[in-house]
């Protein structure tokens, strides 16, 4: 597999993508269908964004716990929205220990029926409230059709879960658990998000509003990146969440959930890659700068090596990520490839002439060849590095938004709506109705992604029917 060339991202988006994950060592095929090993340098990237992701957290005042795998099956189908939803996706637990169970065990879809069952007897009193809760795990979803981190049988996420006093209060948790999410996308991976909120048949089961970021990857297609439910009281009322009020009386809590799982290294994969590979942002790549001797005599190997050892602790000392390329009989060409598949933001290459001139060759994995290219210093070099490395993900950042505002157009009518499922996103008036969404997704393929928080046209007339519509939203086919 990797003596054969790398299909182009033109050629064949899908198939570029699995092999750039494979070849990336990023991870690998499970033997249990649709399930996936993530390889060391995959799990690297998830532990960057988890890390990015639970600071954020930890500053909203949440605090992480874990709840069971195992769930009763009662628990799921007491939300009757939810058992609807998840019932085809559940993966049921029916013999331990070689007997069989009394009642089934269910592999956690997600936990909102665990949780509420802790809720309920953990809160009392308003002082009680609110409870913030992330969690950190895997899920089970039989999912038909899957794909390396896209979508897998079992995921790696955080969900988070909390309980409140009010409406208004559990609407502010959903709404700023969403800001941290589009902050994060941004800040960190680079990645331009829509945030909106979702249409009534594609909100989460067992929620009454979900929000969502939507971001565009690099063939067009739409993918669904964080989400943030306000559960209203359904799950108060199914799980007896109540808390006695300041007058004494006992009311049901408001309860929100959100989340963000592996897929989103698949989208960092999708928004920024190119037909050699990964291009991963600094901010959350395993390894942001790699450093590559060479060299030909032992001689030279000596002191090349010497001077990219000094240079690997420069770096290490304000806490760059780097990697220096020791691996014996493979040429330097093999490894420049070999680090431009993977992604890595900064190549050093350094040389005896380097060596002797007190320089280094950085090279930019955003712009490959020539252009990428600049001897520099080696005097000083960490704050030379630490400030391309702040360039590389802003460039990324803007080339994606420049990427996806070409992509994205505002069509006149349904027929250049149905043009513009096939390159990007449409935004267009929607009226609400199910129907008209339903049959729009019959007929294109394209599903309502959101219906974005930022409205710039004001009303207009529904894309599809012609009645009036008071919002835009989003429309695009999506993995």
């Amino acid at each position: 597999m990797a003596d054969r060339k790398l299909p182009t991202r033109a050629e064949d988006f899908a198939e570029w993508y699995n092999q750039v994950v494979l070849r990336a060592e990023m991870a690998d095929y499970a033997p249990v269908r649709g399930c996936m090993i993530v390889r060391p340098y995959g799990w690297a990237l998830w532990e960057n964004i988890t890390a990015g992701l639970d600071r954020r957290f930890k500053a909203t005042g949440h605090m992480n716990a874990a709840f069971p795998l195992l769930i009763p099956r009662s628990f799921i189908d007491k939300e009757k929205h939810h058992v609807a939803g998840f019932s085809p996706e559940l993966a049921v637990v029916t013999i331990g220990g070689g007997e069989e169970l009394e009642e089934p065990l269910v592999i956690r879809p997600t936990s909102e029926t665990i949780i509420g069952h802790a809720y309920a007897k953990w809160i009392q009193s308003y002082r009680d409230l609110p409870v913030l809760i992330n969690q950190w795990n895997s899920v089970v979803r039989w999912e038909l059709r899957t794909k390396l981190f896209l979508r897998t049988l079992e995921f790696f996420w955080q969900e988070g879960h909390t309980a409140h006093a009010t409406l208004e209060e559990a609407e502010a948790e959903t709404r700023q658990m969403l800001d941290i999410y589009t902050d994060f996308a941004v800040r960190d991976a680079a990645i331009p998000v829509i945030p909106g909120r979702k249409s009534d048949s594609e909100k989460f089961a067992g929620a009454d509003i979900t929000y969502s970021i939507e971001a565009m990857m690099g063939d067009g297609k739409a993918l669904q990146s964080g989400t943030s439910h306000n559960l209203g009281q359904n799950f108060a009322k199914a799980f007896d969440i109540k808390y006695l009020d300041k007058g004494g009386v006992h009311q049901f809590c408001w309860t929100t959930s959100w989340g963000l799982s592996t897929r989103f290294v698949g989208a960092i994969v999708m928004v920024h890659g190119d037909d050699q590979g990964l291009i991963l942002p600094p901010r959350v790549a395993p390894y942001q700068v790699v450093i590559v001797p060479i060299f030909k005599s032992d001689e030279e190997k000596a002191a090349v090596f010497d001077a990219a050892r000094k240079i690997r602790n420069e770096l290490v000392a304000v806490d760059i990520r780097v990697k220096m390329d020791e691996r014996d009989g493979m040429s330097p060409g093999f490894k420049f490839n070999d680090w431009e598949m993977r992604g890595v933001p900064l190549r050093i290459e350094l040389g005896p002439k380097d060596v002797a001139g007190g320089s280094a060759v950085l090279a930019r994995r955003d712009r490959p060849g020539r252009e990428g290219k600049a001897s520099v210093a080696q005097q000083g070099i960490a704050s030379v590095v630490a400030k391309l490395l702040s360039e590389i993900q802003g460039a990324l950042f803007q080339r994606a938004l420049d990427f996806r505002k070409s992509n994205t157009l505002v069509p006149k009518d349904y027929n250049e709506f149905k043009l513009a499922v096939e390159k990007g996103f449409a935004l267009s008036h929607w009226c609400g109705s199910a129907d008209c969404e339903a049959k729009i997704k019959e007929e294109t393929k394209a599903t309502m992604r959101c219906i974005p928080l930022e409205q710039t046209a004001g009303p207009g007339e529904c894309v599809y029917c012609g009645q009036a519509a008071p919002e835009q939203a989003l429309f695009a086919k999506a993995y």
